[in-house]
């Protein structure tokens, strides 16, 4: 999601400097400044009659903005625009000053002189409240999108090891890029690595929800964690025993609420099947199954559809098998793969290729994934497959056509 901020500034010198910090920021829309509070009143208010939608997420307020102070100008607009996170840009951020500012209703201060870390840091903590106060309110791309009911697509393994994780997550942000509000859900839930591949630390997790009845817009809200591409994470707990409060109750009705809040819902099941994934899967309209192209896994991988069809959570011809770390010069190919398994096998193989990834998952950091590797344009390609994008040019390769051929699956599962 795009973040858009608008610098109140009236030094130019220090309007140039906000600026150029603030074009490098990643997903953010940095507005024309404004050189006075008077300035700022009015476009904020120009903006609000047209929509609320139309404010920006993020205003920053400069220390020496005038005539009206700082601080007494971030009162009127945290009070007639409170859809709006503030923060004060300033020299001094002692806890006077800081209380100060939160009194009057500032989201954050970022210090002078002006760091792109903590800069990042605060604007996109501001903008994450400004995102929550517009979803209560009924605005956003989060507070729905209107349509009768977004995409489930559940990515399993057929055993550890063969980029289940990595897979989801890539099929998220291509979703994502494509304009689409996309929640990622890490139901592998004693080992979850999404987190991790995403440089996220947050304490809420799917088993905050486990308690409540109703699981509505406001508490989905509060355990989702808007990550900085523009994805909802509602990730798995950190303590892996208490995967145990998660059954397939909860996961029914959260999925249920994401599939009304978001366009698409991507469900990264790991490779253990428990009561909780068991659910996500049965209830998926698309159903991914991981695997490689060697014996043992591709057994695997036949041994998981049986077990899935015995289980009557998916048969065998509602699944779809995804070939990774694909060469053309081995034995096993997706036709011989569809064959032993009696499964669809996607037409977008991922290649092998790990090098590429490499850096990326050392630093934690699969955002980060170059446009020009080809496992990235291979997993795009394939989220334009199952038409979790808008359109063709959204995907890494210019050719990936977004056929959306297995995109039939069930959207209320099948009766016991």
């Amino acid at each position: 999601m795009t973040t858009r901020i608008l610098p109140a500034v009236g030094d130019p010198d220090a309007a140039r400097s906000i600026g150029s910090l603030l074009g490098r920021l990643p997903d953010a829309e940095p507005l024309a400044a404004v050189g006075d509070s008077t300035s700022l009143v009015d476009t904020l208010a120009g903006l609000a009659a047209d929509s609320l939608d139309e404010l920006p997420e993020v205003v920053l307020v400069h220390e020496r903005i005038g005539p009206l102070p700082a601080l007494e100008l971030i009162r009127d607009v945290a009070l007639r625009f409170p859809a709006v996170g503030v923060v004060l840009v300033t020299a001094d951020t002692g806890p006077g000053l800081y209380s100060a500012a939160m009194d009057s209703g500032a989201r954050g201060l970022v210090a002078l002189p002006l760091t792109y870390e903590e800069l990042a840091q605060r604007v996109q903590a501001a903008a994450g409240w400004a995102a929550g106060v517009r979803r209560h309110l009924g605005h956003g791309p989060e507070a729905g999108f209107g349509g009768p009911g977004g995409t489930v697509v559940t990515v399993s393994g057929a055993k550890g090891g063969v980029g289940t994780t990595v897979t989801a997550i890539q099929l998220a942000l291509a979703s994502a890029a494509s304009g689409r509000s996309v929640a990622l859900v890490d139901l592998d839930l004693q080992g979850g690595d999404v987190a991790s591949y995403l440089d996220v630390q947050f304490r809420r997790s799917i088993v905050d929800l486990a308690a409540i009845q109703d699981i509505g817009a406001r508490v989905l809200a509060d355990a989702v964690f808007n990550h900085e591409t523009g994805v909802a994470l509602l990730l798995a707990p950190a303590e892996g025993e208490r995967a145990e409060d998660v059954g397939d109750r909860l996961v029914r009705q959260t999925l249920a609420a994401l599939r009304q809040r978001y366009e698409t819902v991507v469900v990264d099941c790991g490779t253990h099947l428990d009561t909780a994934n068991a659910a996500a899967i049965e209830t998926a309209d698309t159903t991914l199954l991981l695997t490689t192209p060697d014996v043992v896994t591709v057994r695997a991988t036949k041994r998981m559809v049986r077990l899935w069809d015995r289980l009557q959570i998916r048969k065998a011809e509602e699944t779809v098998t995804v070939v990774n770390r694909h060469t053309r010069a081995g034995e096993i190919q997706p036709a011989l793969v569809s064959k032993i398994t009696a499964t669809r096998v996607a037409r977008s193989a991922i290649p092998a290729n790990f090098r590429e990834l490499q850096g990326a998952v050392d630093a934690g950091r699969m955002q980060d994934l170059e446009a020009k590797s080809s496992v990235k344009q291979a997993m795009w390609a394939l989220a334009g497959e199952l038409g979790l994008v808008k359109d063709a040019a959204s995907a890494a390769r210019p050719d990936a056509r977004h056929s959306g051929l297995f995109g039939g699956g069930r959207r209320h599962g099948r009766a016991k």
